[in-house]
């Protein structure tokens, strides 16, 4: 994914599925580096990771 997707996801009100090692996760923030991003897992775990967007696919 590049970094002008996860701004237009970030922005949309729209449920965008993406997946982040075939694992379904939220978008929380582009970090300032324009290279990764904060993400946290779908479900009831909050735990959030950092991880470079180019790994991160929309379905």
């Amino acid at each position: 994914m590049d970094v002008n997707r996860v701004k237009q996801i970030l922005s949309s009100s729209a449920d965008i599925e993406v997946k982040y090692n075939g694992t379904s996760v939220w978008i929380d923030q582009l970090n300032e580096d324009g290279r990764t991003a904060t993400v946290h897992l779908r479900g009831p775990l909050e735990e959030r990771s950092i991880v470079e967007i180019n790994e991160l696919n929309e379905e």
